[in-house]
């Protein structure tokens, strides 16, 4: 059985600890590896290594760090393919979906390969006699980032390159479930000629994670997961004392008005439920259909979902794979029958699904729900897989109401030809990022990507503008060289622009 270490230091250690947590293949059913799971002690050695080589690394070159940016992004561009490989078999995605995520954790990375514009600063010159203002941006320190199994290659690189390119260091906890692309990411920072130290990798459970929180020399911490860890995680951080971005759940929504084109939507709809497996933070979960929109888009996105080619991620006719473990399978499958105890109607039912050869693999199929109501459980609660709930309301108006009373706020979509209609959506609803004819409407790099209400615990998005402001703090110099013969005229009185 093979079995994966942490990165500690530059190079794979073995730790302290020897338990460990299997590593399944989605597709088979069947366990490929065993994942080590670090002690607090582990913990402490990859802050420390991250302390030490912090010294150093904060005091270098803006043109040192570029370079090694630079570098890190061609090798990564160069192994797009065994990154997918790697997330396909640990998570069950499929290949072009492994790659797609890749190349937009990519796009951070070239984000951050511009930090000397990034971290320019301000100066205002002669703001009193003979003096000067100005003020920079520098570092935190080690810096942490706790990431979940649904995008084992793109959320981590949400966070690294944007607190590395800004001179901290870093140590990554990543899902246990999928740990093999964060050490494959190790390998080429250190290829890139990142110095030791400066990126860690600690894989483990509760206990790494309550280290990193309680770790002294922890200046901050990134998190992206579950609404309930992601509020623990921000409550244990900040009353540590750090500076924590805590991303957390959603229920995304998409309204469809009667004047959408029905196929248009419809196809995006089945892309954004049923892609990944559902298993996506910004995956469509419930379709809000309005008036008379909503037998047709019922029909159409029924026989698009009994069209989908369910099978294993590595097969390249597949356009869905298999649910990350038999534990999220059978929560899934569990709350489609609670939907249709509780009243919804089964439009397709994904139940039971097998596939030929795969036949202990982990697979749901794509699941419609029509006629379901904001009180059933398969909308209150965040199903992270391929079913997709219909819900029927009467006009835009309502369609916003339904959206704003839910506890989640991370994003949203509307399909309709009318400007007016989108314009009263975008203000009217309460959730951090809308797309309008655009499913999933994760922003570009050199924009911030976070949401609203009990989706984002804390003040601070993810990458971009945030991201460089989360990672660092402000310095403000306010400065004078005088004359010698006029070094003597301090004063008393409270300092004046004069």
């Amino acid at each position: 059985m093979r079995t994966i270490t942490h990165w500690i230091g530059g190079k794979p250690v073995t730790g302290e600890s020897t338990r460990t947590s299997p590593v399944w293949n989605p597709a088979t059913g069947a366990q490929q590896a065993e994942v080590l799971l670090a002690s607090t002690t582990d913990v402490g050695a990859a802050v420390s290594a991250a302390a030490a080589a912090f010294e150093t690394w904060s005091q270098s070159s803006l043109s040192q760090r570029v370079k090694v940016l630079f570098a890190f992004r061609e090798l990564v561009n160069a192994r797009i393919g065994d990154f997918a490989e790697i997330i396909s078999d640990e998570h069950g995605k499929v290949l072009s979906d492994a790659k797609g995520e890749v190349q937009r954790g990519l796009e951070v990375v070239e984000f951050a390969c511009g930090i000397p514009s990034l971290l320019k600063g301000e100066y205002s010159d002669q703001v009193s006699g003979g003096v000067d203002l100005f003020s920079f941006r520098q570092p935190l320190g080690v810096c942490a980032g706790i990431t979940p199994f649904n995008f084992p290659a793109m959320v981590p690189m949400w966070m690294y390159p944007v607190a590395i390119a800004t001179g901290n260091t870093f140590v990554l906890k990543p899902s246990e479930r999928d740990p093999s692309a964060s050490m494959l990411a190790a390998e080429l920072w250190a290829e890139a000629g990142l110095p030791d130290g400066v990126f860690n990798v600690v894989h483990g459970d509760k206990e790494s994670v309550d280290a990193l929180l309680e770790h002294p020399d922890v200046a901050a911490v990134s998190f992206v997961g579950s609404t309930p860890i992601a509020k623990y995680i921000h409550e244990r951080g900040t009353a540590a004392g750090k500076r924590v971005q805590a991303l957390g759940g959603a229920k995304n929504h998409a309204i469809v008005l009667p004047d959408a084109g029905i196929d248009y939507a419809s196809d995006h709809l089945v892309a954004a439920a049923f892609g990944s497996a559902g298993e996506r933070c910004m995956a469509i979960s419930a379709t809000v259909a309005v008036g008379s929109a909503a037998d047709a888009l019922v029909e159409a996105v029924s026989t698009k979902a009994l069209a989908t080619k369910v099978g294993s991620g590595r097969d390249a006719d597949s356009e869905m794979g298999p649910v990350i473990t038999a534990a999220a399978r059978d929560r899934i499958v569990d709350l489609i029958g609670t939907g249709a105890a509780q009243g919804a109607t089964l439009a397709v039912d994904g139940r039971g699904l097998t596939v030929p050869g795969h036949e202990d693999g982990f697979f749901v199929g794509p699941t419609v729900i029509d006629n379901v109501t904001t009180s059933m459980d398969v909308y209150t609660q965040e199903i992270f897989g391929p079913v997709l709930s219909v819900i029927r309301a009467g006009s835009v108006d309502e369609a916003i109401a339904i959206i704003n009373a839910n506890p989640y706020g991370n994003g949203t979509a509307i399909f309709t030809g009318s400007g007016e209609a989108a314009r009263r959506f975008q203000r009217g609803v309460n959730v951090g990022m809308i797309g309008i004819n655009v499913p999933i409407p994760v922003p570009m790099a050199y924009y911030s990507f976070g949401g609203w209400k009990d989706s984002l615990f804390g003040q601070s998005h993810i990458h971009g503008p945030e991201g460089i402001a989360f990672y660092t703090r402000a310095k403000v110099v306010t400065s004078r060289w005088p004359k010698v013969e006029s070094a003597s005229d301090s004063s008393f009185h409270f300092p004046t622009a004069t």
